[in-house]
């Protein structure tokens, strides 16, 4: 692909939607583009602001906290995977209000409660920590919470 028909279908592409550099990068060399001229466009891109991986990740970071309910162990080793720095996932993770993990935590943990049909106390435990790590929570997130259910009389 031509270097201006390339530059042209990535710009449409940024104004879109959100992308960090990795994804991207892939696509241009997908396009087999040689890697200077990658180099070349992802410069620009950046120096034109098409790409900026802190409004990325902050989008990221949103949208897979409220939609996906994910925590904040998920979110950071996917944007790790992304090759984003340590500092910008950070403050990305600080843009969120103070106590969403833990109420979206509480409530998926409310739900999945009432979908196992486990009648032994220590399978369901053991079920509600599995689903909380995969959702990417602490195991002293889950526990917490599990505490709480208990101490309700739910557990």
């Amino acid at each position: 692909m031509e270097l201006e028909k390339a530059y042209q279908k990535i710009t449409a592409l940024c104004a879109r939607r959100e992308y960090c550099c990795s994804d991207i990068r892939a696509k241009l060399l997908k396009w087999e583009l040689e890697a200077g001229e990658v180099e070349q466009l992802m410069q620009q891109l950046i120096q034109q602001d098409f790409i900026n991986e802190g409004r990325y990740a902050g989008v990221y970071v949103r949208d897979k906290a409220r939609f996906n309910k994910w925590g904040p162990t998920k979110i950071i080793w996917n944007l790790r995977q992304k090759g984003l720095s340590e500092e910008v996932i950070k403050d990305a993770l600080a843009t969120l209000e103070e106590d969403v993990f833990g109420s979206q935590l509480e409530q998926g943990l409310r739900q999945k409660l009432r979908l196992l049909r486990q009648d032994d106390p220590y399978k369901r435990k053991q079920a509600l920590l599995r689903f909380g790590a995969s959702r990417g929570f602490a195991f002293e997130e889950i526990a917490a919470v599990l505490d709480r259910l208990k101490a309700e009389g739910l557990l």
